[in-house]
């Protein structure tokens, strides 16, 4: 039984959060279900929210939306999953049905407003809840919710629910279209999801993967992953370290986008994961255009990347668990936010 108020996670202004008494969900549809949060994970995005590099308006709202949990209550309509099962809840909002889920395109669907996602509702307008929360309600249960193996821990699949899918994508598509290439991942202040790029790239197969970064964990991380690292401070002008078929921009820096797009070789593919600077005019148009690259950014197509992203951490492919940093307890999630770690898991005490 779902008492009728919960503690919620708020965030109120940068570097200002605070435990609330709030009502607790309830189920208003028979295709809903409510998830007990048991692990979250800090997406890249929390920590510059949480310290004001990101600037959101000082209005309070639900905040944390890498979420691994139990399912605690089901409507009459659900069928694919009954109350105690484990379940990853991808962090966008998504119902499955409309013609853009229905193409693969979860981030876009239009059931929702658009930019729907659990812990960011000042993107949409409207607050779905956050997963440093003891419940939240899942809209589209069996559209959204996926089952957690037993081989995956619930830090792990927190993770899978953005940042570690978010890293696959990046690379899984280009080296499928050109298996084998060496893969260059620009890293930087999307700092796991970089990570979880190189990581995907070694599982899948790439040739060299070199990892450039200005931080010495970091650096350090990829190194223990496999990566052939390089310390680099962006700036402008700054000279290439070669031509990589497939290039990933985690720095979310403008110098370190350029970086990245000077070093896609000709005919090659670079994804980037962020909009760093918003607006650019030094974007190298012309050398795109001659060598005939592509350039792809977008956020993360979350709930239709996870199957792949699950199969390769069930059969060891990639162990997530090499970039998360640190576990804390719920609890000290207030004096702990914006701490700098690469990846923390906040988990259940």
């Amino acid at each position: 039984m779902i008492d009728s108020s919960m503690q919620q996670f708020t965030f109120l202004a940068a570097r200002q959060f605070e435990w609330r008494e709030v009502p607790a969900p309830k189920i208003e549809s028979p295709g809903q279900a409510i998830v007990r949060p048991l692990a979250v994970t800090r997406c890249d995005l929390d920590l510059y929210i949480a310290n004001g590099i990101v600037p959101m308006r000082d209005e309070a709202f639900a905040f944390g939306h890498e979420i691994a949990g139990e399912i605690v209550e089901i409507g009459d309509d659900v069928d694919g999953f009954v109350p105690g099962d484990r379940v990853i809840v991808p962090f966008q909002i998504n119902c499955g049905t409309c013609k853009n889920c229905q193409l693969g395109f979860p981030n876009a669907c239009t059931s929702v407003p658009a930019f729907s996602a659990y812990g960011l509702a000042q993107s949409s307008g409207k607050d779905w809840g956050g997963g440093l929360s003891d419940y939240v309600l899942v809209p589209y249960a069996d559209a959204m919710l996926v089952k957690i193996p037993d081989q995956i821990s619930l830090p792990v699949a927190a993770a899978i629910s953005d940042n570690a899918s978010d890293g696959y994508r990046t690379v899984s598509g280009p080296l499928e279209k050109q298996p084998g290439e060496d893969v260059l991942v620009v890293g930087g202040l999307a700092q796991s999801v970089g990570l979880f790029a190189a990581q995907a790239a070694l599982a899948l197969g790439a040739g060299r993967v070199v990892y450039t970064d200005f931080d010495s964990d970091r650096l350090g991380q990829a190194k223990k992953i496999g990566a052939e690292v390089l310390e680099r401070q962006y700036h402008a002008d700054m000279p290439v370290d070669g031509q990589f078929a497939i290039v990933v921009d985690a720095s979310n820096m403008p110098d370190g986008l350029i970086y990245a797009l000077n070093s896609t070789a000709a005919c090659g593919h670079c994804t980037g994961v962020s909009a760093p600077g918003r607006k650019m005019d030094n974007i190298p148009l012309g050398s795109m255009y001659m060598k005939g690259i592509t350039y792809d950014i977008s956020r993360a197509q979350a709930r239709a990347t996870m199957p792949d992203v699950i199969k390769c951490a069930c059969d060891g492919r990639i162990k997530h668990e090499e970039v998360i940093s640190k576990t804390i307890p719920f609890a000290q999630a207030e004096e702990t936010i914006g701490d700098p770690d690469i990846k923390i898991v906040f988990v259940r005490d």
